[in-house]
C-alpha cells in the first residue's frame, strides 16, 4: 500500500510538470492496453507528430514546431502515462499472489479490489481531461483537471489509510472532527489550487499579501451567473485560492497547538509554513516551474501528514 501510495506521488509530481510545460496534449490517443512502448522507428515518430499536427496546440500555440522540438514534448507525457501502467501493475500483482495464497479476508479482498477500480477509473478521468484540450482551445478544462487532481489526492490518501491500517494490526474508526474538519480543510484547499492551475490565475497579481495594491481585488463577481465566477473568474478564483490557504495555516495551528507534541503534528505544522511559503514564492516569481513542482509536491506531503494524524488521533 505504501508502495503503490508513492508511486501516485511521483505520478502526481509527473502529472503537474506536464501541465507545466504544456507537454500534456503531446499524445493525442489513448492507448490503454497496447501503448506500452514509445515510437521506435523514425516513421513511427513522424506518425506521432502528424497525429499531433492535427491538434489545436499545433496549430495556435506549437506551429512550424520540428520533429526533434516535438520529440521533447512527448517523453514527459509518455513517461507519465507509462508510470500509470506501472501502478497498476505494482497494485495488481501482489493483490493476486496474497489472494491465491489465502492472506486475504473476503472483506479485504473486496476493499482492495474496489481500490483497484479506482486506481483505472483515475486513468479514465486523465483521459477525459486531455480530451477538453484536443477540440477547439488548446487548454484543459479547469473543471476536469481539478477533478483529476482531487480524484489523485484521494485514492492517495486512501492507500495511506489502508496501509496503515495493515500496518497497526486495526481497524480504523472514525477520526475526531476538529483533525477531520482540517483535513477537509486542506482538501478544499487543493481543489481550488487546482482551479488556479487549469486558468493560469497564478500568472496574474503576482503581488502578496496585497493583489496589485488591493486586499480585495475588483470584479470578482463579474460574471453571470454569480456562482460561476468561483470557478471561471481568474480573479476570484485566485483570490479563493489565499483566502482557503491562510485559513489552513491558521487552522492548522488552531487546532494542533495542543497536539504539538505529536510527532505528525509537528509535522503538519512545520509543511504547512513551508507549503504556504512556497505559494507565495510561486506566485511572485510568475509561476517558475521548479517552484510550482515543490509547491504541488509539498501540498501532497502536507495531506499525506494530515492523512497520518486524522489515523492516529481517532474516537
Amino acid at each position: 500500500m505504501f508502495g503503490v501510495a508513492m508511486m501516485i506521488f511521483v505520478m502526481v509530481v509527473l502529472g503537474g510538470l506536464t501541465r507545466l510545460t504544456e507537454s500534456g496534449l503531446s499524445m493525442v490517443n489513448w492507448r490503454p492496453i497496447t501503448g506500452w512502448l514509445p515510437p521506435l522507428t523514425l516513421d513511427e515518430w513522424q506518425a506521432a507528430f502528424d497525429l499531433y499536427k492535427g491538434s489545436p496546440q499545433y496549430h495556435k500555440i506549437n506551429h512550424g514546431m520540428t520533429l526533434e522540438e516535438f520529440q521533447g514534448i512527448f517523453w514527459l507525457e509518455f513517461i507519465h502515462r507509462l508510470w500509470g501502467r506501472l501502478i497498476g501493475v505494482a497494485f495488481a500483482v501482489p493483490l493476486f499472489y496474497f489472494a491465491v495464497r489465502g492472506h486475504l479476508s473476503n472483506r479485504r479482498w473486496f476493499s482492495l479490489c474496489v481500490l483497484f477500480c479506482l486506481g483505472g477509473a483515475q486513468g479514465v478521468l486523465g483521459w477525459y481531461m486531455v480530451k477538453s484540450g484536443l477540440v477547439n482551445d488548446p487548454e484543459v478544462s479547469q473543471y476536469r483537471l481539478m477533478a483529476h487532481l482531487g480524484f489523485a489526492f484521494a485514492l492517495y490518501s486512501a492507500l495511506i489509510w489502508v496501509g496503515l491500517s495493515f500496518y497497526c494490526g486495526r481497524q480504523p474508526t472514525r477520526p475526531k472532527n476538529r483533525v477531520l474538519f482540517l483535513w477537509g480543510l486542506s482538501y478544499i484547499t487543493i481543489l481550488a489550487g487546482a482551479l488556479v492551475a487549469g486558468l493560469d490565475a497564478g500568472l496574474t497579481y503576482n503581488t502578496f499579501p496585497l493583489m496589485d495594491g488591493d486586499w480585495v481585488p475588483d470584479g470578482l463577481y463579474s460574471h453571470s451567473p454569480f456562482y460561476l465566477n468561483h470557478f471561471e473568474n481568474i480573479t476570484l478564483v485566485q483570490f479563493q485560492h489565499r483566502v482557503l490557504a491562510i485559513t489552513t495555516v491558521l487552522a492548522t495551528f488552531a487546532i494542533l497547538w495542543n497536539l504539538r507534541n505529536e510527532s505528525c503534528a509537528q509535522l503538519c505544522l512545520l509543511l504547512v509554513v513551508i507549503q504556504a511559503g512556497l505559494g507565495i514564492l510561486t506566485l511572485i516569481y510568475v509561476v517558475p516551474i521548479a517552484l510550482a513542482s515543490l509547491h504541488q509536491a509539498c501540498g501532497l506531503l502536507l495531506f499525506t501528514a494530515i492523512t497520518w494524524l486524522n489515523f492516529k488521533i481517532r474516537k
